[in-house]
């Protein structure tokens, strides 16, 4: 028998008696004990190693990063650990003793195997003979079971059982119910503040007089090193060695620092940069699908930190994005309080037309939901059209749930996803095992047989055949264009006012041509000519039908005589070495070259703005003549500022179409009228003339995406690379934090904690540090990108000594509060009320009537003792589940959020970080209540958390007689709980120092 993380954490849960809490822990702390976590099936890591000196010993062969162990291979560790076994035993009798039962133990059931023998037990969700059950979304049905496998009537009860399985009912009612995710997902621009929270909340422990062993992860923990690549080098055979050298002479002292990460603390896999994109690795490598932990089956189920997580919901594993503070929660064992969700019925039909690719589906499907309003609620797609989506195709929408708003995108398991698992290099066993669990638990869905009538909060339907050609943009995910209409549109935007489809171009300029040269070649831009062309992001590079269908693109192209213009900034970034493999193997790869779009790295690259810089005189044509120059990419978010400072319109396309694009030089082009170009033979060249159909791509996927690919790729990232190698870390279990650094500094969010919380705090005549309107992003109030040459953030770097061409990016700075409370609300393309129509990072120091930027207008008010507050319009904090939108605004001394709505993990994220996030009443706003953001506010909170209660009025005055009344989004207590201790990881750690 083999002791596992899970169930140590349970026994600890389960346990009522204090002293039986403290022999637990001060056991799992002994030097004498080492934690593994073993997974029967064949999943990426089979085994964890931890820091016990003899277990480390053993598994000296390997990298310590990769724990050692063959990816595949779960056995050679049970030799390894047998001098342990012992030890381990006695422990698993002690906890025996200790744990009250759970009540459904009768409902766990054998899992017998076709040949003789059992894959393992289960939580049989049959066995309860509870017809509700059957008519449960599947989705739901993932949640009941979590909670009958860890129901211990302290931490998970049995009424929380009722709620799930009464679900019909109960959820209209916003019920809050428990949920322990199976393992957590990190990429390292979340990743890094994560780590950095971990190592500043043992130093607390510490200082506490408590142990800082405590802070550990409990579940697996995976942290994809992924968002740090730049399109620095791009037209070039060395483009991927050559970004990889800068991205470590950036990003050495960070990744380090993730390294020492992965030893000092247990239960962490560091995926090396190189390697892919995170969620492309989760869903190729490292999704389980199914857990069989200590011969316990059970779902696999993940929360990231990273709002695309939600892509892993294409393989029926229930996943979807939180804050990283919410993470960091979860990794230390605590259960997830989450709103019982409704589950819109997302029925599919019919297949797509020919030409027709899952990116155009996956856009349209972003703007049915987003009009149909699905904001903290599940999605579950189901019907006959289902048989005619790949499981690519399904994790492509998958992964856009963000952009619709829902907080998981899901399709439950079938026969498409038992294919992918096998094409991936999952074994046959494995793959036999997923399914009789799935089967035996009513998790499986089988179309070839008649189907149980499922209830939905509501429903939706689409026939795959209305999906039309499409893209999206020129500012946001959800505005769709379809691509005959791309014309009108694009003029239509020209000639708006300033908005989210709107330039306020002046019809006498609107035909403006920039001449430039471009290293001695002419060359001349327009309004709409396209400056980067990037197939990019995990949404398609997961995807081999339009990654192919991209490469025959540029093949047609090529044969005909087509060339890209130099001056387009093209890339290719796959989410994992699997893609270059098909690309090579189907001999498309140089088809890519020619037209320039040469593979530039393996991570997100323009996607989330490290797009690299553009040419000197290219830049210089746009700035100069003020052209709307645009990017084409294939990414999932196109907010304005995110992909490049000088792209203005950013259209979102599927990897063919960006090659298209790049091919036609400006988005102003009517595909179906207008040639792309003049080819070799003299003669025009139409859209037609290049587009592939959807035969041909399926006989090159066919031909050239095989098993062993994804084998040899993930064979490959667990021996790491040469750089990260030679990476030296020291072995200490505290960190030495370096006073100098610029990347990585300790932060002040323990500094004078006391045992004791602090209490709920209300807001006492308060300025307002901005003024927003509609769609305030996290890039906007974070951004990731380039940090800004005359910004706070520039100056503070400048004075340490930092060049300006290593400032790197926001994202990249994240481990460093100094840096990030500079960067928050620098996006230079933010629009604050105070500012009466200046666009930028700005703001107006009230008091004084001084523009300020945004970071130094906070600090004067904080030296002063004066509290602030923000005014926003709906769906403020939209965009990328960044902890640091909501960690910034707290260092810079905002109190309270006032908007419309709030997007559901940013608003968790002003909680967990002890700011006061409330709604305005329906149909009121600042501008209908008449406030301008020069009054002062006052928020009237009682003084005791017993007496807030989750969705409670609140009163708000101000110090020019008028007053509103708002609802405070604390929306479930544990939040409120939370807000009483100053925040969520003062709360773990004061509940830590007290086991």
């Amino acid at each position: 028998m083999y002791l596992n993380a899970s169930s140590i954490l349970r026994a600890a849960s389960s346990s009522s008696s204090t002293s039986s809490s403290s022999y637990l822990l001060s056991t799992l702390r002994s030097p004498s004990l080492s934690r593994t976590f073993v997974a029967s099936s064949p999943s990426p890591r089979a085994c964890r190693s931890f820091s016990s000196s003899a277990v480390r010993s053993l598994c000296c062969s390997s990298p310590r990063w990769s724990h050692g162990v063959h990816w595949r291979s779960p056995i050679s560790l049970r030799a390894q650990i047998r001098a342990v076994a012992p030890v381990i035993e006695r422990f698993q009798r002690k906890i025996a003793t200790m744990a009250s039962e759970n009540p459904f133990k009768a409902n766990l059931t054998s899992l017998p195997k076709p040949g003789g023998g059992e894959f393992g037990k289960f939580y049989s969700l049959p066995s309860l003979n509870d017809p509700r059950i059957e008519k449960l979304p599947y989705s739901i049905r993932i949640l009941l079971e979590s909670a009958i496998r860890n129901c211990d009537n302290f931490q998970v009860k049995k009424e929380d059982v009722e709620k799930i399985i009464d679900w019909e009912k109960s959820s209209p009612k916003q019920v809050e119910i428990p949920f322990k995710p199976a393992r957590v997902l990190l990429q390292d621009f979340t990743g890094v503040p994560a780590v950095v929270d971990l190592a500043c909340m043992r130093d607390a422990m510490n200082k506490l007089g408590s142990d800082s062993n405590k802070i550990n992860p409990l579940v697996p923990v995976d942290l994809v090193i992924d968002h740090s690549v730049q399109v620095d080098v791009a037209r070039s055979d060395n483009a991927v060695q050559a970004n990889m050298d800068l991205e470590f002479q950036r990003n050495k002292e960070r990744f380090a620092f993730l390294k020492w990460g992965s030893t000092a603390f247990h239960n962490m896999l560091v995926v090396p940069p190189g390697s892919g994109i995170v969620h492309q690795v989760n869903l190729e490598y490292l999704g389980r699908v199914v857990f069989n932990t200590d011969g316990i089956l059970y779902p696999d189920s993940v929360v990231g930190t990273d709002s695309h997580t939600t892509m892993i919901d294409g393989l029926g594993v229930a996943g979807w994005g939180v804050g990283g503070i919410e993470a960091e929660a979860a990794m230390l064992g605590q259960p997830m309080s989450l709103v019982l969700p409704g589950v819109v019925g997302f029925k599919l039909s019919g297949k797509l037309r020919n030409g027709v690719t899952a990116t155009d589906l996956v856009l349209t499907v972003t703007q049915m939901l987003r009009k149909h309003g699905v904001v903290g609620k599940f999605v579950e797609f189901y019907g006959d059209g289902m048989g005619k989506l790949s499981l690519a195709d399904r994790a492509t929408i998958a992964n856009m749930s963000p952009e619709y708003g829902a907080t998981m995108g899901f399709f439950p398991v079938d026969h498409i996803t038992l294919q992918y698992l096998k094409l991936t290099g999952r074994s046959d066993e494995t793959v036999a095992m997923i399914e009789a669990y799935l089967r035996a638990n009513k998790l499986f869905v089988d179309y070839n047989e008649p189907q149980q009538e499922r209830v939905y909060s509501s429903y939706l339907q689409l026939d795959l055949a209305d999906v039309d050609p499409c893209v999206s943009g020129p500012k946001r995910p959800h505005d769709r264009v379809p691509l005959k209409e791309m014309k009108s549109d694009w003029h239509s935007c020209l000639d708006n006012k300033v908005g989210f489809k709107g330039f306020a171009i002046p019809k006498e300029v609107q035909e403006k041509v920039a001449k430039f040269s471009f290293h001695g070649q002419p060359a001349e831009l327009k309004h709409g000519s396209v400056v980067i062309a990037a197939i990019t992001s995990c949404t398609n590079t997961s995807n081999p039908s339009v990654m192919l269908g991209a490469g025959l693109v540029a093949k047609k192209a090529c044969e005909l005589g087509l060339q890209v213009k130099p001056w387009v900034k093209t890339s290719l970034a796959p989410g994992s070495g699997v893609v270059t493999k098909y690309l090579l193997q189907s001999g498309l790869q140089k088809y890519f070259n020619q037209q320039g779009f040469h593979i530039v790295g393996y991570g997100c690259t323009t996607c989330i703005g490290n797009s690299g810089d553009l040419d000197e005189s290219v830049a210089s044509a746009i700035s100069e003549n003020d052209i709307v120059a645009a990017a084409v990419l294939s990414g999932n978010r196109n907010f304005e500022g995110r992909v490049h400072p000088l792209t203005r319109a950013n259209y979102l396309a599927s990897p063919p179409l960006v090659v298209a694009y790049a091919l036609a030089g400006t988005v102003d082009i009517d595909f179906d009228k207008e040639p792309i170009g003049t080819g070799k033979d003299g003669k025009n060249v139409y859209f037609k003339d290049i587009w592939p159909s959807t035969e041909e791509i399926a006989e090159v996927v066919q031909s050239s995406v095989l098993p062993e690919m994804f084998k040899s790729t993930y064979e490959a990232i667990t021996k790491g690379n040469p750089m990260w190698n030679q990476l030296s870390v020291p072995t200490a279990a505290l960190y030495s934090w370096d006073p100098n650094s610029t990347y990585i500094h300790e932060p002040p969010y323990f500094k004078d904690m006391t045992l004791d919380p602090p209490g709920p705090h209300g807001v006492k005549d308060a300025y307002c540090l901005l003024n927003f309107g509609d769609s305030i992003t996290t890039d906007h109030i974070s951004p990731a990108g380039n940090i800004h040459k005359d910004s706070p953030a520039a100056k503070y770097l400048l004075e340490r000594g930092v060049d300006r061409k290593d400032f790197n990016s926001y994202g990249s700075r994240r481990g460093n509060d100094e840096v990030m409370a500079r960067g928050t609300f620098a996006n230079i393309r933010i629009v604050n009320k105070l500012l009466s129509g200046e666009v930028g990072p700005k703001t107006i120091h009230i008091p004084t009537g001084e523009k300020h930027y945004v970071f130094d207008a906070a600090t004067r008010y904080k030296a002063a003792g004066q509290d602030t507050i923000i005014l926003a319009g709906a769906e403020y904090g939209s965009g990328s589940s960044r902890d640091w939108a909501a960690k910034g605004p707290m260092l810079l001394g905002v109190k309270a959020v006032i908007a419309k709505s709030f997007e559901r993990i940013h608003r968790s994220n002003l909680v967990g970080m002890g700011v006061i996030p409330l709604c305005f009443k329906a149909g009121e706003d600042a501008d209908t209540l008449g406030l301008t953001g020069h009054e002062r506010y006052t928020i009237d909170l009682p003084s005791k958390i017993s007496e807030i209660k989750p969705g409670q009025d609140v009163d708000v005055t101000t110090d020019t007689g008028k007053s509103f009344t708002c609802i405070a989004r604390f929306d479930t207590e544990v939040e409120l709980a939370y807000f009483n201790h100053g925040g969520i990881l003062p709360y773990v750690l004061r509940n830590l120092t007290k086991q």
